[in-house]
């Protein structure tokens, strides 16, 4: 069970997402992807791969040119996932330069999150892309290294038995530091990562809720639902089953 969640840290902007890739983000690094050039000039690079397992992720550097790494992974599926929403990564960082080759690669694979220190051979700065963190738009972007599978952070499916299976990528963040908080007409999810990394800013911190309409059996209160969750590579799982019928619904 996560411990209290302080949320006066937390600025609200009506009409504005704190991180365009993901709706649910409200403070912390955002972006699919962060680079920073660490006081020893190597990069450290952040990327969410939500649904990959800490142990599936696959990278190397090109061999040719030596300045790009590529990686890539598979998300893990479970009970209820759509067959079509199950996603394949695929994707590149590196220098942006033309003096440099890196050396070195440093990685580490963590609830869904690729954390990556790349060293680099002698050689002036190069430039490096950092991205701009204005955000000036409400629109939620498609995950660029999704090359299979779904593309948002938000899914949800029934089954043939009756059950809701719905999932909510939460990079960062393990069942330790999620709290699900059901009611009556939605079920609520606040989450922060405790285990801050040395390279990165600060926690994120993570909320939202799932109207009832959408994992609710019709006519059949949530509350009477038997509601299960569990988060694991970064994703929030969760399991709406409708109650039992009795004799006098056969």
């Amino acid at each position: 069970m996560a411990s209290v969640i302080d949320l006066s840290r937390i600025p609200y902007i009506r009409g504005r997402l704190h991180a365009t890739n993901n709706q649910f983000q409200r403070y912390g690094p955002k972006g699919f992807m962060e680079i920073k050039v660490l006081h020893n000039d190597n990069l450290y690079v952040r990327v969410d791969l939500p649904g990959v397992p800490d142990d599936a992720i696959r990278y190397r550097v090109d061999a040719v040119r030596q300045k790009v790494v590529f990686f890539s992974g598979e998300e893990t599926p479970s009970a209820g996932d759509k067959v079509d929403d199950v996603r394949e990564y695929s994707g590149t960082a590196g220098l942006g330069c033309d003096c440099c080759e890196i050396t070195g690669v440093e990685a580490k694979m963590k609830d869904g999150v690729l954390r990556m220190i790349l060293s680099k051979g002698q050689g002036k700065s190069g430039r490096y892309d950092i991205g701009n963190s204005a955000i000036d738009m409400v629109e939620v972007e498609d995950h660029p290294f999704v090359v299979k599978g779904r593309k948002g952070t938000f899914t949800s499916a029934r089954t043939s038995d009756g059950c809701y299976h719905l999932s909510v990528d939460l990079p960062g963040v393990s069942s330790d530091d999620i709290f699900v908080l059901p009611n009556e007409n939605e079920f609520k999810f606040i989450a922060e990562n405790k285990s801050v990394y040395e390279h990165d800013e600060s926690c994120r911190i993570f909320i939202g809720a799932v109207n009832k309409r959408t994992c609710c059996s019709h006519g059949i209160p949530l509350l009477d639902h038997n509601i299960a969750w569990d988060a694991e590579f970064g994703v929030l799982k969760v399991r709406v089953s409708p109650p039992p019928l009795n004799n006098n619904d056969q």
